[in-house]
């Protein structure tokens, strides 16, 4: 109560007696404080090593991303990776349709048949199960970039248009459809005739 009337400004001798209070505190505590500071630096210093990490792991990740991402995929679907232009193969048989995609070279980029897509016993031969089978292989074929296709269609199958129009109706180019089916030239005797 002294210390205020002593000086002019009342306020000034608060704010200097509590900050005479407050230095023996901070005196007291800064031994105190510094094992803990030593935590709480410890502490921040995480987040700061956590933040530049996102704020520079953010670029390096889209960067990299690309790279490490492609790598396994090349990997899974050795070495087909962006391909542009390929082929399909169409077989078409009595009792199942299998689509096979491949580049250029041969290597397989996507395939499916009526029994992976979900089909059993006699559906498997049917057209709606051949137009299922060419969406999910030519599904599988745009995701490594597929744009263009060759159509090879192999057998006397009922899904032989219906999976060429699907492979159309999908998105991709077709550049040339093409029937391969072998044909014997007084080669091997014939099977029997097939009873329906």
């Amino acid at each position: 109560m002294a210390e205020e009337t002593n000086p002019a400004n009342p306020d000034e001798t608060k704010t200097q007696g509590e900050a005479g209070e407050k230095q023996p505190a901070t005196k007291e505590a800064s031994p105190k404080e510094a094992a803990p500071k030593r935590p709480v630096a410890k502490k921040t210093a995480k987040p700061n090593k956590e933040q530049p990490a996102p704020a520079a792991g953010a670029p390096e990740n889209l960067s990299l991303s690309t790279e490490e991402v492609d790598k396994p995929k090349i990997v899974k679907a050795k070495g087909s990776k962006n391909v542009h232009s390929g082929v399909a193969h169409v077989l078409a048989t009595f009792n199942n349709t299998i689509v096979t995609i491949t580049d250029q070279k041969g290597n397989v980029i996507g395939w499916s048949s009526a029994g992976k897509v979900g089909f059993k016993g006699s559906r498997k031969s049917t057209a709606y199960a051949a137009q299922m089978v060419a969406q999910d292989a030519s599904r599988q074929a745009m995701g490594h970039g597929l744009k263009e296709v060759e159509v090879l269609v192999k057998g006397p199958g009922a899904g032989r248009e219906s999976a060429v129009r699907a492979l159309q109706a999908i998105g991709l180019d077709l550049t040339v459809i093409r029937d391969v089916t072998p044909v014997p030239h007084n080669g091997c005797r014939p099977p029997k005739q097939r009873r329906v």
